[in-house]
């Protein structure tokens, strides 16, 4: 008698279904967590410009109002992955920063952080995680 070795076909599309479910769920969560290591740049980026500010501040009395200035003089990181740094406001006592998604299509639907001179960050769901 001869031995079969060997798949039957029936077994061969049972894995394959096996593998397409896990691949539905990992890929996913796999683009999830990417968003979010992705943010943490721009939430570093942030705190850093809020921190350059504050130094400034406390020498000289007042906020700057250029991005330039606290990229050269200051420390503020000139890239920050795939978000842009904005400075919306800013006066002598107060600033509002953006960091802005809009140039990379891996994070554009993610939108926009924002921080300003009390250290509040905004959205908070977004900052929390």
């Amino acid at each position: 008698m001869k031995s079969k070795r060997g798949f039957t076909l029936i077994e061969l599309l049972i894995v394959i279904v096996i593998i397409g479910i896990l691949a539905a769920i990992a890929v996913p969560m796999y683009t999830n967590y990417m968003v979010r290591a992705r943010r943490a740049d721009a939430k570093t980026c942030l705190e850093q410009l809020r921190a350059s500010q504050e130094m400034r501040r406390a020498e000289r009395g007042t906020y700057s109002l250029s991005l330039v200035e606290l990229q050269t003089t200051w420390g503020v990181p000139t890239a920050c992955g795939d978000y842009v740094l904005i400075m919306n406001s800013g006066t002598a006592t107060s600033f509002s920063a953006e960091a802005d998604p809009s140039g990379s299509a891996r994070q554009a639907s993610d939108g926009s952080l924002f921080i300003d001179q009390n250290g509040v960050k905004t959205p908070a769901a977004k900052w929390a995680k």
